[in-house]
């Protein structure tokens, strides 16, 4: 296992998610039956917020943080050789371009779905001005691998400035000494030399300072659009949940209106098989009054003839009685 692949793949990763992969590759280490390169793995340190966005800014940055370096190294050298008026200088321009890439490790941390705080853009910029003072911060730096926030670096500490180089008047040249004549006009053409290419890089670096913050602008706008279309898009989804709602009702009464209409229908349908079924009973029953009627009427005309023919025949019967009787009055009857 190689472990400064595994150093490199770690430090990118967020400092939420290196603990839990450092300890899988420690694992592995410990199966493989490699115990130095589990104990190389397990002595990495998670990086704090503020380390892991600059480590970001170096990744993702790579020419940017290449100009940054280069001019940690020519600071450097300049506290050794310059006067205090273009260390003062060089100080300011170093600030000024402190201050613009702390910011972009900041959009590059909040696009990559950690924002930071005002503290932590504090500690990213302690951490870019260590990497101009201290070697070994700009180092690891470099690699994407810083695990902590370096002290705070006050005029190069660590660089001592060499004894008699940095003056706050002028001194008087000295007398060139006979065969160092040449080699003074040297070192002042190189220092001059280093001193136009500082205010080179550090007038491409202000021009892309002046790009950063354009391009800090331009996403802080774009998030604030943003987050007006992800209101409006959340007014919206309300807006549509209690339409769907209020739709979902209204299909519910619709539905028990539905339901009452075809009961009242089969209801309806129901009285009407039965009114028709009570028309026929009654148009029958009508037409058996009718018969009865008949009948009756039939009936009675039948009671006429019939009390008509009985008195005819109480009539005859009388007649035939007295008839007999006067014939068995008569003698010899």
């Amino acid at each position: 296992m190689d472990v400064e692949l595994i150093a490199d793949e770690l430090y990118g990763l967020k400092p939420s998610e290196f603990t839990a992969a450092r300890d899988a590759y420690v694992a592995e280490a410990r199966r493989a039956k490699e115990p130095a390169t589990a104990k190389a793995i397990a002595a990495l340190r998670r990086p704090p917020l503020a380390a892991w966005a600059a480590n970001l800014l170096a990744r993702q940055r790579a020419e940017e943080a290449g100009q940054f370096l280069t001019l940690g190294e020519t600071l450097r050298q300049a506290h050794r050789t310059l006067d205090a008026e273009q260390l003062r200088a060089a100080s300011r321009r170093r600030h000024q371009l402190v201050t613009a890439l702390a910011h972009t490790a900041a959009v590059l941390a909040q696009e990559a779905g950690q924002p930071v705080s005002d503290t932590v853009l504090r500690e990213i910029e302690q951490i870019l001005h260590g990497v101009l003072a201290h070697p070994d911060v700009a180092e690891l730096w470099g690699k994407g691998r810083l695990a902590k926030v370096p002290e705070a670096a006050v005029g190069f500490a660590a660089v001592a400035p060499e004894e008699g180089t940095v003056r706050t008047t002028p001194a008087k040249k000295p007398a060139p000494k006979e065969g160092r004549g040449s080699k003074d006009e040297e070192r002042v053409r190189e220092d001059k030399e280093h001193v136009r290419e500082d205010k080179e890089h550090v007038r491409e670096v202000e021009k892309q300072r002046l790009e950063v913050e354009k391009r800090r602008r331009e996403d802080e706008q774009r998030r604030r659009e943003d987050e007006q279309r992800l209101r409006e898009l959340e007014h919206a989804r309300a807006a549509a949940e209690e339409a769907d709602t209020e739709v979902a009702r209204r299909e519910r009464e619709l539905g028990e209106a539905q339901q009452a209409q075809h009961a009242a229908a089969t209801k309806g349908d129901e009285a009407a098989d039965q009114i028709s079924r009570l028309e026929r009973e009654l148009e029958q029953a009508r037409q058996a009054e009718r018969e009865a009627t008949a009948a009756a009427a039939e009936a009675g005309r039948a009671v006429k003839r019939a009390q008509s023919a009985l008195r005819e025949a109480c009539r005859t019967a009388e007649r035939t009685g007295r008839e007999v009787r006067r014939l068995e009055q008569q003698p010899g009857a």
